[in-house]
């Protein structure tokens, strides 16, 4: 691998237009097969809710069918947006997940509501109940759920803590799902170098404060059981292909795809053709007009670009370059392309240029 650093993947389950949700989960599960392959380390897969431009709502599915169809790479959640359900459940979901295919399974959680304000009304546990956030209590039970001993310091005047006596199912005394944190937000960095966790922005959906957050992560990383030193990546997008000028062709459906759900534009993702069209002829929105709260996808870039775009060696040295500054191990890769076989494709093309252990 080039300079040691490993390559990940963020698969959203894109859905191109002209074809149906069906034919984009059939897309991810062969691009599963296809990344195990290749050598990347872990395939992570998103949740949103009530977008046509993205099937992946149940993480959870997408893992277990992947599981069935590779071999060796590590298959998580990018994650579970841990507001709308149970820690016992998420737990319990996991376990079962680790159980079939042990020393694979990555819990990645996060608070974001993973659509608009609607569906998280919908998606609410207690809807009487005043909007409050619980989300630090449901990480610590998650944790303790997902290792007993961690029910100790819950231990009070009156005994243990009542969720001490459940037993998650199934039980494994030599493997775990192993927890992360995701975010895009100084919130997040905070909480998960308090916790011990480790931790991956997603710099791809909001690309202010990558550095800052990581940095502060690092400093402030304070060692636990399931953690001793501190452990970053960031969730980054790229497209790679044969030159230049056909990946910044690929990247006009991103770049559209950004601008619309800022317009609470939800249609599936855009041939490149047409995207250059749409992008020509509409301008950039200046403010928000709906109460969306899927992150603000046409904002100005950061310091470091969210889609690194070009040939395989430019996008190798920029993501090296990424990496160095932020002083991480790991990147996970998001790529989205009209085209399935583009999207294979840049991910052939950027395993080749980083040289990785390929099956």
């Amino acid at each position: 691998m080039a300079q040691g650093l490993r390559l990940s993947v963020l698969d959203q389950v894109p859905v191109p237009e002209g074809f149906t949700p069906r034919q984009a989960l059939e897309n991810s599960l062969d691009l599963a097969q296809h990344v195990d392959r290749l050598g990347y380390t872990r395939l992570w897969y998103s949740e949103h809710h009530a977008m046509e431009m993205l099937a992946g709502t149940a993480p959870e599915i997408l893992i277990a069918r992947s599981g069935a169809v590779t071999q060796r790479i590590r298959l998580g959640s990018g994650g579970i947006m841990l507001p709308h359900y149970s820690s016992l459940k998420m737990a319990e979901v996991f376990r079962m997940l680790d159980a079939m295919y042990p020393g694979r399974i990555d819990l990645g959680v996060g608070r974001a509501p993973g659509g608009g304000q609607l569906e998280a009304f919908a998606l609410k546990r207690d809807r009487d109940a005043p909007s409050r956030d619980d989300f630090p209590q449901q990480l610590e039970e998650l944790q303790a759920f997902l290792d007993r001993t961690r029910w100790e310091k819950h231990r009070d005047a009156r005994g243990p803590h009542p969720f001490a006596r459940i037993r998650v199912m199934p039980e494994s005394a030599t493997s775990a799902p192993r927890l992360w944190l995701l975010g895009s937000s100084m919130w997040s960095s905070v909480m998960a170098a308090q916790q011990g966790l480790p931790y991956a922005y997603a710099h791809f959906f909001f690309g202010q404060g990558t550095r800052e957050a990581i940095s502060h992560y690092q400093r402030n990383f304070q060692p636990s059981d399931a953690l001793q030193t501190p452990e970053a990546t960031i969730a980054i997008g790229a497209i790679v292909a044969d030159t230049q000028d056909e990946a910044e062709h690929l990247h006009a459906s991103v770049r559209l795809l950004q601008r619309r759900i800022r317009q609470d534009d939800r249609r599936p993702v855009a041939r490149p053709e047409d995207a250059l069209r749409e992008l020509a002829e509409t301008a950039a929105p200046q403010q928000q007009p709906w109460p969306v709260v899927t992150g603000p996808f046409d904002q100005p870039e950061g310091e470091f670009p969210r889609y690194v775009v070009g040939t395989p060696e430019r996008v190798r040295e920029r993501l090296l370059q990424v990496a160095r500054e932020l002083e991480i191990g790991e990147l996970i890769v998001n790529t989205i392309t009209h085209s399935h076989e583009a999207r294979k494709r840049s991910y052939t093309l950027l395993a080749e240029a980083f040289e990785l252990p390929s099956a």
